[in-house]
């Protein structure tokens, strides 16, 4: 195990531990390379704007790479975009555009939540059409194998010719194939087979010795991973649950084929984000947008609400969730600014943190992510900073001002407070002043323009 100089600082603690859904096992992790990951995570076919449910992978992702890297990892993190699918092609004919013009509009509004929401952009966003080329040839030598077969210009993979296929959603082909209908496409020699190679004259295609069509959703990631990170077997592939089955099987099995490995180390899946107990889907029309949250704060406690759920689990929203941790994140901006007032007014800078607060949040984290905890553990560090603040303590202050800060850093959720300056400090010292002489009227005009001003 990999233990960086970070952790080390602090005392021997537990290393790193997360759920891999290849064994069905909490287990220790470690890279292939000493204080690097390679992470990849499945990214979005832009077709329309994003719900709460499709970011919260979005945003658990970005969690796991801030953490990574706030214990001394250099991540290298890699999300795709699928712009080219059926229901970008449907999409672009129904408003009569091109499918590159469906595809820009929703990445770009895509990558908009995304900020909105705190998460960073990836290390890298390859996009599936810019590498046809190595699709192609990918699924040319998954031909010449054996591994995969043509048929009137659709090429399909053959499920058969592996035995380990199945080892991620844990079932086993008789199983899979008494689920699957027996209409489905008669071309196949499996019903389990699934394309590689779409043949099509509609919509966007690309010319191949199959004819003219477009790669399957299953292969585009398989190539994009081999191409990225240089035919490495990377540590971390992730995704939602609802990909476990068949997409990312379906991606272990083509890796399984070329390279003889899994493509990942570990396997992390998401839990769904349910509405009121019911699947979020587009198709369903219960879908509550992104889009749909139009305030940082409101951003920012859906981000609080979705970190601090056990990440492999479920999470059934509704508005009294929702509000329970708008009132969290209230309460810790207004805690963290007035601590930051005091120690801003007072001149007092330190970026130190108790060791014991710092081991603890480590240790919770290194517990396969258990945010829920961190959360507890954060909460019991609000009320001392409270305390130290009435208090007046300011090394107190500081320490416990920094703690909640870096655990928030890691979550993604922002603690906004603006620095004094001339104009504010005056301000302030009038404020404090009229309440000093009970001049309320005053302190409320003096107390409106600091709240403006972010500083109270």
């Amino acid at each position: 195990m990999l233990i960086l100089a970070k952790i080390n600082e602090i005392g021997d603690m537990m290393g790193l531990m997360i759920y891999n859904s290849l064994t069905n096992k909490i287990e220790e992790f470690k890279t292939h390379e000493p204080g690097i990951v390679n992470m990849y995570v499945c990214g979005p076919t832009v077709y329309d704007y994003i719900h709460i449910g499709n970011a919260r992978p979005v945003i658990f992702y970005d969690m796991l790479k801030n953490y990574l890297e706030y214990i001394g990892y250099k991540v290298n993190y890699a999300s795709n975009i699928t712009d080219v699918d059926d229901k970008i092609i449907n999409k672009a004919l129904e408003q009569g555009v091109s499918e590159e013009e469906i595809a820009k509009k929703y990445e770009d509004a895509y990558f908009k939540n995304c900020n909105d929401l705190g998460s960073k952009r990836p290390t890298f966003v390859p996009h599936a059409t810019a590498y046809i080329k190595e699709m192609l040839d990918f699924i040319g030598q998954l031909v010449n194998k054996g591994y995969a077969y043509e048929v009137n210009g659709d090429v399909y993979f053959r499920v058969n010719h592996l035995d380990s296929y199945g080892v991620l959603s844990n079932q086993v082909q008789e199983e899979l194939q008494n689920g699957v209908r027996k209409d489905v496409d008669t071309k196949k020699e499996n019903p389990l087979d699934f394309v590689l190679w779409k043949k099509t004259n509609v919509g966007i295609k690309w010319p191949s010795i199959y004819g003219p069509g477009r790669p399957g959703w299953h292969t585009e990631c398989v190539c994009m991973i081999d191409k990225i990170f240089n035919h490495k077997m990377i540590d971390i592939h992730g995704g939602g649950m609802d990909l476990k089955f068949p997409h990312h099987e379906n991606e272990i099995a083509q890796a399984k084929a070329m390279y003889g490995n899994t493509l990942a180390s570990y396997w992390m899946h998401v839990g769904r984000l349910n509405l009121k107990g019911q699947k979020m889907s587009k198709s369903l029309g219960n879908v509550i947008l992104v889009n749909d949250f139009k305030t940082q704060e409101d951003l920012m406690s859906l981000r609080l609400l979705i970190v601090t759920q056990p990440y492999r689990n479920s999470i059934s929203y509704d508005e009294e969730l929702f509000n329970q941790y708008k009132k969290e994140y209230d309460k810790f901006t207004r805690a963290y600014k007035n601590a930051m007032l005091a120690l801003d007014y007072n001149n007092y800078k330190s970026n130190e943190v108790i060791k014991e607060d710092k081991e603890a949040f480590i240790n919770y984290m290194n517990q396969d992510l258990n945010c829920q905890n961190v959360m507890s553990l954060a909460s019991s560090l609000l009320k001392e900073l409270n305390s130290a603040t009435r208090a007046g303590n300011l090394d107190v202050i500081a320490k416990k001002a920094n703690m909640i800060k870096q655990i928030m850093d890691v979550f993604g959720v922002m603690m906004p407070y603006t620095p004094l300056n001339d104009e504010t400090r005056k301000i302030y010292n009038e404020w404090v002043q009229a309440k000093s002489v009970k001049n309320f009227e005053e302190a409320d005009k003096l107390r409106a323009v600091l709240t403006e001003a972010g500083v109270i």
